[in-house]
């Protein structure tokens, strides 16, 4: 056993000392330390000896293999490294372009409305697509026989609970968990069983606004708007506020800014009137304030709300909200 062993160990290191590619650095491994190599066939003849000489032979062995797969695996390491070495490439080629994705239009828009606000010290905060009846519509001042409940149009999902027909649920969430001053607008998708047309959709994104506080004004909440509007569309916007009804706010007013069309003069997207309305806001009802446990006598506040593709509409003149779900590239890969 002993020289056959000897005359393994001589063998191995002659052959792998020629070997040239690892097509025959593998041929040579399978030859002695595979399933039917040469050494493991010894491994298998050890049951034929006593245990003393299993003792000494299976050392011998052991090192025998050992040596073997060290010197295997030296050599595949410099072939490897050797072919890779041997990799050409022509850096003078110019770069490849990679298509990346980037942000929809109404996330973009969505961005550059967020971050006027912030800089005017407003938090963003997050709510529920799936309301309670509660915080959609009896905290905000719609009482279950009210009528402005019709202007809603729902989708709801059981007696109590529906999905969300604005953002201003999380006006409640928000006074619920936190005390004045407050000052936060709160981003998120609505929906509204509505017929979709040219300039509605079932669902849509808004972005509404609270700041509650001792001694807010109305002045207050018409600079806050001026101040986002010109920072968005421009310093030479012009603009207009009309009284208007909210059942959540009181007094309540629409913002309106002269039509990216006709630039005031009047066309068919803004019906001949020269202005298109851009948001809802004014005073929060005092109701609202008892609906939360907020002091009234102590407490004022305002909210606004517009919607993002709207917003999205006029400053790109895009004349049909459709466009902005189809998912078509070649509108996409505008913006």
């Amino acid at each position: 056993m002993l020289e056959k062993i000897t005359k393994i160990k001589e063998e191995v290191e002659q052959i792998l000392n020629k070997v040239e590619n690892l097509n025959e650095l593998e041929q040579i491994k399978a030859k002695f330390i595979g399933k039917k190599g040469e050494i493991t066939i010894l491994f298998k003849e050890l049951k034929n000896f006593d245990k003393e000489q299993i003792k000494v032979f299976g050392q011998k062995l052991n090192e025998l293999k050992d040596f073997t797969e060290n010197k295997v695996t030296e050599l595949r390491e410099k072939f490897q490294q050797k072919q890779e070495s041997n990799i050409s490439f022509d850096f003078t080629l110019p770069g490849r372009n990679y298509i990346i994705g980037s942000k929809h239009l109404i996330i973009q828009t969505l961005d550059d409305i967020k971050s006027i606000f912030k800089k005017l010290g407003f938090s963003v905060y997050e709510g529920p697509e799936i309301e309670s009846d509660f915080n959609n519509f009896e905290a905000l001042n719609f009482p279950p026989d009210h009528p402005a409940r019709d202007m809603q149009d729902t989708f709801f999902v059981s007696d109590k609970f529906l999905l969300r027909t604005h953002t201003s649920p999380v006006q409640i969430r928000v006074m619920q968990e936190n005390e004045p001053p407050i000052r936060a607008i709160m981003p998120g998708k609505v929906f509204r069983n509505e017929a979709i047309s040219a300039r509605s959709y079932c669902l849509f994104h808004q972005l509404e606004g609270l700041a509650v506080d001792t001694d807010i004004t109305f002045a207050e909440l018409k600079g806050t708007l001026v101040h986002f509007a010109k920072e968005f569309y421009g310093s030479s916007l012009k603009y207009r506020f009309r009284p208007s009804f909210f059942p959540f706010t009181e007094p309540s007013a629409e913002m309106d800014i002269t039509c990216y069309l006709c630039g005031g003069k009047g066309c068919r997207v803004c019906k001949g009137s020269g202005w298109l309305e851009i948001l809802g806001c004014g005073m929060v009802d005092p109701n609202v304030f008892k609906s939360v446990n907020y002091d009234s006598e102590k407490y004022v506040g305002y909210a606004f709300g517009m919607g993002i593709e709207r917003i999205a509409l006029l400053k790109y003149g895009i004349t049909d909200i459709r466009i902005l779900f189809d998912n078509d590239f070649r509108f996409l890969n505008q913006f």
